[in-house]
């Protein structure tokens, strides 16, 4: 498979995870088989366009920046997302993908920096989490909860502590739903918690709102 359905390229300040802040290129895949009550790219679950690797590599060429970051939807819903992984890495870009979680990472290049989910049960979707992914996981990996609740916060804990993630990633996120769980609050149970959390705003939601392509 030479293309993949992609919904959109842009350029962008990263807005999450540890190259928050950084000019970054992002391509977003189309589709993703879950249904997170809370998502917040819904509009791409379908729709986008077909495109070779050498015009996506083009594009992202052009921005100029070493950071790329595919996204989705969920990428690797579309299995040509591996090689196009693959392919950055060996052009020597700083490469992240954002992964539900709720399929193997087996088979994604380990210079990619996998950026993680597991899945609250707020989301509706905690039973999709696959957790045969966990031991694959690396120092170079990150992983995060959206949470929207203290139910979702505890839940989260649990999981760290039954899988040892703190140790096992170099990041962990706990980032809250926008506009159903206060920030604040959920700083005030990462200090009380005592575990070396990292708390996550969206910055593309405080700068532009969610604005798609931004």
């Amino acid at each position: 498979m030479s293309s993949l359905r992609v919904h959109e390229i842009f350029y962008s300040l990263q807005g999450e995870a540890r190259t928050s802040g950084r000019p970054t290129v992002f391509v977003r895949l189309t589709g993703c088989p879950l249904r997170c009550v809370w998502c917040d790219t819904a509009y791409a679950f379908s729709g986008g366009q077909l495109m070779e690797y050498a015009s996506i590599l083009e594009q992202i060429k052009a921005h100029e920046t070493p950071w790329v970051c595919i996204t989705g939807g969920e990428p690797l819903a579309q299995p040509g997302c591996l090689e196009l992984l693959t392919q950055l890495c060996d052009l020597n870009y700083q490469v992240s993908l954002e992964t539900s979680g709720a399929l193997s990472i087996a088979d994604v290049d380990t210079r990619v920096s996998r950026v993680m989910d597991l899945k609250a049960p707020d989301s509706g979707e905690a039973h999709r989490n696959l957790t045969s992914n966990i031991p694959l996981l690396t120092p170079h990996d990150q992983i995060k909860f959206v949470l929207a609740s203290k139910h979702d916060f505890d839940w989260a804990l649990q999981q760290c502590e039954t899988y040892q993630l703190f140790s096992r990633v170099s990041d962990v996120w706990a980032s809250p739903v926008h506009g159903q769980l206060d920030a604040g609050e959920l700083a005030e149970w990462i200090l009380a918690s005592h575990r070396p959390w990292r708390l996550q705003l969206q910055l593309h939601k405080i700068l532009w709102n969610n604005e798609p392509g931004r």
